[in-house]
């Protein structure tokens, strides 16, 4: 079971980004999954998550109407669209998945997830 996080990089305040998160080894079709990030010197925090169809979101209040989670299920690859982006996103980015067909928004709020994939890194300058 992997899940590969991609798309990081070094981009200018108010520019945009798009982070990949490719599942192997196992269908993650059938799962919800999220974004979270961690910060330097701070606490990993929740960023936005999706139910296992795609058809709910739930987003932090810091990024709601700037970044965008979705899905390709055909693909197992799960997107965060980081748009109007801020010196504050500046974190290591990370992908995980809830092995629980049920979404429920809080489970990710609280980090409640069942297996994390490996970081990607995005800095913004101001």
């Amino acid at each position: 079971v992997q899940l590969q996080a991609s798309g990081g990089g070094l981009v200018q305040a108010g520019g945009s980004l798009r982070l990949s998160c490719a599942a192997s080894g196992r269908t993650f079709s059938n799962y919800p999954m999220g974004w979270f990030r961690q910060a330097p010197g701070k606490e990993r925090e929740f960023v936005a998550s999706i139910s296992w169809a795609g058809g709910s979101t739930d987003y932090a209040d810091s990024v709601k109407g700037r970044f965008t989670i979705s899905r390709d299920n055909a693909k197992n690859t799960v997107y965060l669209q980081m748009n109007s982006l801020k010196p504050e996103d500046t974190a290591v980015y990370y992908c995980a998945v809830k092995w629980l067909i049920r979404y429920s928004p809080d489970d990710f709020r609280g980090g409640s997830v069942d297996y994390w994939g490996q970081g990607t890194q995005v800095t913004v300058s101001s």
